[in-house]
């Protein structure tokens, strides 16, 4: 079995999860933040929309700098209404896929490293940067949005079974 065979099934129920959850994004909410440490409910939907964007780079590149030493740094996107969140997250999808199923299996334990202002974050082998940086990464970040809907009464989708407000 091939990686793109192994980790395709998983990345595309993990995404269509998270699609399901970015739907219910409410546009007049994306301000709301549960707590003044807490991220807002549109920043939480910008990042998921944005994580499968990252796929490509992870198997096209050896590392990412997010801050790189004169340059500007990375910045989660700000997109403003739930039409553009889904827009962007459905062409990352689209795009992370298409890396995935062209993935080369010798590749997927070399190392990749993540980086910010030149000094290394992390180093992991490439299929556990799409394990951990983005399946992962996604689940969590879907998990907190999910309480922040909740929170403000929106009704919530299961993910691996019904949800509470599906039984």
């Amino acid at each position: 079995m091939t990686y793109a065979e192994l980790i395709l099934p998983e990345f595309e129920q993990e995404m269509a999860s998270t699609r399901k959850v970015l739907e219910r994004v409410p546009d007049d909410k994306l301000d709301w933040k549960a707590h003044s440490k807490s991220q807002t409910i549109g920043w939480n939907a910008n990042h998921l929309a944005e994580i499968p964007g990252w796929v490509e780079g992870t198997l096209q590149g050896d590392s990412w700098d997010i801050s790189p030493p004169g340059s500007e740094p990375y910045r989660t996107p700000s997109l403003s209404s739930r039409a553009a969140i889904l827009e962007s997250f459905d062409k990352n999808v689209a795009a992370a896929r298409k890396a995935i199923a062209a993935a080369r299996d010798a590749s997927m334990q070399d190392n990749w490293s993540l980086l910010m202002g030149g000094q290394t974050i992390f180093t992991m082998p490439r299929a556990m940067v799409i394990r951990s940086f983005v399946l992962n990464h996604t689940i969590h970040h879907r998990a907190i949005l999910l309480v922040y809907l909740r929170l403000n009464d929106v009704p919530i989708p299961g993910m691996y079974g019904p949800s509470g407000d599906e039984s």
